[in-house]
């Protein structure tokens, strides 16, 4: 089981987003309020918050948001789980996982400080199939892998 450990929004994309204690995720829309929402595949960006703090710990001094991420989660590889993973966060949301990683198109400020930046290659997208309210400290729970294999991981 996962955790939410931030949820970040911007209402202007290609900068760093700010963290909120809690939002609404809307089904086939993404975060209220979100500028990366909309009718596309990735409406919501998650982040590791392991993969997070492995950052940190090279001397990156970044925050959350910082990766333009929405959800910072605890307990997860996104990276090493396969699209199409199904997620229960909260009390009612329901994300599937649509992308592993994206291509950095110009180098974002962090990438420009520290010689790298982890969204490109850790970063995962989702859409929304039910929204719900969400807040920090809601759990978030694989509750299914692609390929029918159901657990609560």
């Amino acid at each position: 089981m996962g955790v939410i450990k931030g949820i970040c929004i911007s209402d202007i994309r290609g900068i760093q987003k700010t963290e909120v204690g809690e939002a609404d995720l809307v089904a086939d829309w993404g975060i209220e309020g979100d500028a990366h929402a909309g009718k596309w595949h990735r409406q919501v960006s998650l982040l590791s918050y392991e993969k997070i703090e492995e950052f940190r710990n090279k001397g990156a001094d970044v925050g959350n948001g910082a990766f333009g991420e929405n959800l910072i989660v605890e307990g997860y590889d996104f990276k090493n789980l396969p699209v199409g993973s199904i997620f229960h966060v909260g009390d009612e949301a329901i994300l599937r996982m649509t992308q592993i990683g994206k291509e950095c198109h110009n180098h974002c400020q962090i990438f420009q400080k520290m010689g790298d930046c982890i969204m490109p290659r850790e970063g995962v997208f989702a859409e929304v199939v039910r929204g719900g309210h969400i807040r920090t400290g809601d759990s978030v729970i694989l509750v299914e892998i692609i390929g029918g294999i159901h657990s609560e991981i």
